[in-house]
């Protein structure tokens, strides 16, 4: 996929005019009405009939011009995902992305579903680990709900939003442990697929490992070119990579390592299967297979 600077470049100048400065007056002008509004009513102030529905009529409008730009940016031969990101942050469009991933974790965990495996040679579940902390977590975030509930119950409007926030926490909590657990490392065409819960997802070549090694560590000195994956405070195998690869931070930022450490929770399993697939022979291109 291009990156972002890649896609306006590429593109017409009838298609990079459509996001000109009166789309961003119709925000800025939208946005700013619809966070007024939308606090005014949290707090119980009276808004004038008219008001409101001028203020709908605007997000209407806003959302209107917003689609006509994403198809006329699709018609121009972008991808949804690059059309959409020509209209929204890219940070922004990884933080929503990040918060749909945990919901759809959820799903696939009750579904008893995971994610990314169709056709990888091994998979590589690692999140048993964490699984009582998170738990844990989540126990005390539905008994906070509960005492807040009570303490806040003569102030509705307050008791809304923090039971909207408080119920959200819980999910939040136990869909990053679904993510973990529904989202595996990956063995599959040449690279083993690293990931953590649903913000990291790293691709190694590898013809790019030069070496990995099992060693369980519980403490990890923060370096630029180095990512530490730890579960339960532990990773228990490490990639020493011959050229850095791309592992982007949460909101999109390019970060290059040369070393990952990862946590599986049979480190041997990833290990013996890395291993085997590195030093297997290249099939010469022709040479019939063996029966």
């Amino acid at each position: 996929m291009m990156t972002t600077p890649e896609i306006r470049a590429a593109l017409p100048r009838s298609a990079a005019s459509v996001r000109g400065p009166v789309l961003r007056k119709l925000r800025g002008i939208a946005f700013p009405a619809q966070l007024v509004l939308a606090v005014c009513l949290i707090s119980g102030v009276p808004i004038p009939g008219t008001v409101l529905l001028g203020g709908k009529l605007l997000l209407l409008v806003q959302l209107g011009a917003e689609a006509h730009v994403w198809l006329r940016l699709r018609r121009h031969g972008l991808s949804r995902r690059e059309a959409l990101a020509q209209l929204v942050p890219e940070p922004v469009l990884r933080f929503v992305t990040h918060e749909l991933r945990i919901m759809a974790s959820l799903v696939r965990w009750a579904a008893r579903r995971r994610h990314g495996v169709n056709g990888a040679d091994a998979v590589f579940s690692h999140g048993r680990d964490q699984a009582i902390t998170m738990y844990g977590f989540a126990f005390a975030c539905v008994v906070e709900t509960v005492a807040l509930s009570y303490l806040l119950a003569d102030w509705p409007v307050v008791h809304a939003v923090f039971l909207v926030v408080d119920v959200y926490t819980v999910l939040f909590v136990l869909g990053v442990h679904a993510a973990s657990v529904t989202r595996p490392h990956a063995l599959a065409d040449g690279a083993l697929r690293v990931r953590q819960a649903a913000h990291v997802d790293v691709h190694v070549p590898l013809d790019q490992i030069a070496s990995i090694r099992r060693e369980t560590l519980f403490t990890h000195e923060k370096k630029d070119d180095e990512l530490n994956l730890p579960i339960g405070s532990q990773t228990s195998i490490t990639l020493a990579l011959t050229e850095p690869v791309n592992a982007p931070k949460f909101l999109g930022a390019p970060r290059l390592v040369k070393v990952i450490r990862l946590h599986a929770d049979d480190p041997k399993a990833l290990h013996d299967a890395v291993t085997r697939a590195r030093t297997a022979p290249t099939p010469v291109p022709g040479t019939p297979a063996s029966a």
